[in-house]
């Protein structure tokens, strides 16, 4: 098991991390596009999208909150070794990951203040299928109107009724991500 966290980071960290860092960005830049990232060989039951996003994301000042299935020795050694990410609860995390059914409820998650809206978690959501087509995005970074496959749809429009406060939303799937920030309306 010990071994195993040792393997699948980054091979060349420097460049690697800024295409991932790219492709979250874009991400969120551009909800409802999804995206390629690559890089990360995390252990299962995370996805390499997934894996890559916390290598880029994450250091030793970054609490993650695993769920379900990813709250298993594998991945919190794996992270712990490339990351240093220290694992804590839901009320004090940074990052959330799991699948949709793992996460709730999401009041458990801090959501910002008015004077640090930027406090607030964001969830990485494993999903099953990761494709343009569903729910009606609209919003900042969208020009007319883009869909993305969501797992419901009340959750994220409540959550875009916090704003400035409220969640951000990061879908993984393989080797894929697209993003979901708070100030998205979805119908």
């Amino acid at each position: 098991m010990q071994s195993e966290a040792l393997i699948g980071g980054f091979k060349d960290p420097a460049i690697q991390s800024a295409h991932a860092f790219r492709s979250v960005m874009e991400a969120m830049a551009r909800p409802g596009t999804v995206q390629e990232i690559s890089g990360a060989v995390p252990p299962a039951p995370m996805s390499p999208a997934a894996g890559a996003v916390l290598l880029t994301l994450c250091d030793t000042e970054t609490p993650v909150y695993l769920a379900g299935a990813l709250d298993c020795d594998a991945v919190r050694s794996w992270l712990a070794f490339h990351t240093g990410a220290p694992l804590t609860g839901p009320s004090h995390c940074m990052f959330a990951i799991g699948a949709w059914s793992d996460l709730g409820p999401l009041n458990a998650y801090p959501i910002g203040t008015s004077e640090y809206p930027d406090r607030s978690v964001t969830l990485i959501v494993e999903c099953p299928e990761l494709i343009a087509s569903g729910a009606t995005l609209t919003g900042p970074g969208i020009k007319d109107k883009a869909a993305l496959s969501l797992p419901e749809l009340e959750a994220f429009q409540h959550n875009q009724t916090l704003y400035p406060l409220g969640l951000d939303f990061i879908f993984t799937n393989g080797s894929r991500l697209a993003a979901l920030p708070r100030t998205t309306e979805v119908s």
